[in-house]
């Protein structure tokens, strides 16, 4: 694994980028949150995105699909509250909001990328973020990044922001983001909403190469309810300002540039998975031993999304009958008589399955394990070198509550 640390700054942290976020009142109702952000370098970059495999799309997504066909883009503009999705106006809604952020930052409006996230099928206003842009006009600034990070949240309760630095070709490099997601999460080739700088140089084409193997580690072994989102995006932006001989090929730079991105993502990856609507666990589901990684990747990231693993986690019931069950309708390879389970977590670690057969085992010590905030679901297949990690959470009462009334 390449060595890098954490830093503060999040989606500022890297040369060149500046942010903000501001209450715009997009929703009637908000009056105090964060509802509008613009982020922007201060040089054109080097960009590219991923975007969510749902056929039910945002228009925020066409848009910046287009504006990226060049693979260059300079800024960001995003709001919460609304996702602007399923509205007879939405391409041209999504198109004003570049214009308007082109407008105050003096960029060329095809090289802003931009994104929404929200209720689906209600009409945008464009009123409070023409007014909401203009007043950001001047603010942005390397300290505007953590409002910017609050300004693309919905129904998550922390904000999601991250800096790493490195070396590279002995420069030093930053990489930094701001990300947002809790509910409507199955991600397929993107993420929720998620916002990444970086002062490398890289060409457009190796940072798009960059973020799908990153995903594949990361943002796409995430669950939360197994709905995918309409707007998913997954964007970066790379300024070349940290001075490294610039990546144009999947080289030994490369390689470090995209473990870097793969472990920061994993820890953003978590992030998404705790802080799921209503949740009280981060669930861990680790597999070994699989025929291919492949195979692993499915049967953890199956067992993540159980709706019936779920619930016994948040009851701290250790039915291993549910993690057998998932595995087996995974549609992976396995020898279902070879499978081991355990459950670990800061209380310890107990095994309640042995080659495919549920052991006798103690009901307090696994009653205790399982009321962690953080439980890894542990399953050795015994029947390769395949491994997988998956995340998610629990299912609580309060999710239904939350989705229950979420227009409201």
């Amino acid at each position: 694994m390449q060595n890098f640390k954490y830093i503060d700054g999040g989606v500022t942290a890297a040369q060149g980028f500046t942010a903000q976020g501001i209450c715009a009142s997009i929703k009637p109702s908000n009056t105090t949150k964060r509802d509008l952000a613009l982020i922007c370098c201060d040089t054109l970059c080097n960009s590219a995105a991923v975007f969510t495999k749902n056929l039910v799309k945002s228009d925020t997504i066409y848009v910046t699909q287009k504006h990226l066909e060049n693979g260059k883009a300079q800024a960001v503009i995003v709001n919460s509250g609304n996702a602007n999705a399923c509205n007879a106006d939405g391409y041209a809604k999504a198109e004003q909001m570049c214009e308007l952020a082109a407008s105050v930052l003096s960029v060329s409006v095809d090289d802003v990328i931009v994104a929404s996230t929200g209720v689906i099928g209600q009409e945008i206003p464009i009123e409070p973020i023409k007014k909401g842009v203009q007043a950001m006009k001047g603010t942005l600034s390397k300290d505007g990044g953590t409002n910017a990070a609050e300004a693309i949240m919905t129904t998550d309760t922390v904000k999601k922001e991250w800096a790493v630095q490195f070396e590279l070709d002995g420069k030093t490099v930053t990489i930094g983001g701001i990300a947002k997601g809790s509910g409507m999460i199955h991600i397929n080739m993107g993420t929720t909403l998620s916002f990444v700088t970086t002062d490398a140089a890289i060409s457009s084409e190796m940072l798009k190469a960059a973020l799908l193997d990153a995903v594949e580690e990361s943002y796409n072994m995430v669950s939360v309810d197994g709905d995918m989102s309409t707007n998913d995006t997954l964007a970066i932006m790379a300024s070349g300002k940290a001075g490294n001989k610039e990546i144009t090929e999947k080289n030994d730079d490369y390689n470090t540039f995209v473990s870097v991105l793969t472990e920061a993502f994993k820890s953003v990856a978590k992030k998404l998975a705790a802080d799921g609507e209503g949740a009280s666990k981060l669930l861990i589901c680790k597999v070994d031993g699989a025929k291919t990684k492949k195979d692993a990747k499915i049967i953890a990231k199956s067992i993540i999304c159980s709706s019936l693993v779920k619930a016994a986690m948040f009851g701290a019931d250790a039915n291993c009958g549910r993690i057998l069950c998932a595995a087996g309708y995974s549609g992976a390879d396995l020898d279902v008589h070879k499978i081991d389970v355990s459950y670990k977590s800061a209380k310890g670690e107990i095994l309640v399955c042995k080659d495919g057969l549920g052991l006798a085992f103690d009901e307090d010590k696994a009653k205790a394990i399982l009321l962690e905030s953080e439980i890894e679901i542990l399953v050795s297949l015994n029947d390769g070198s395949g491994s997988a990690e998956a995340y998610g959470c629990d299912l609580t009462y309060d999710y239904v509550k939350i989705n229950g009334d979420y227009r409201t």
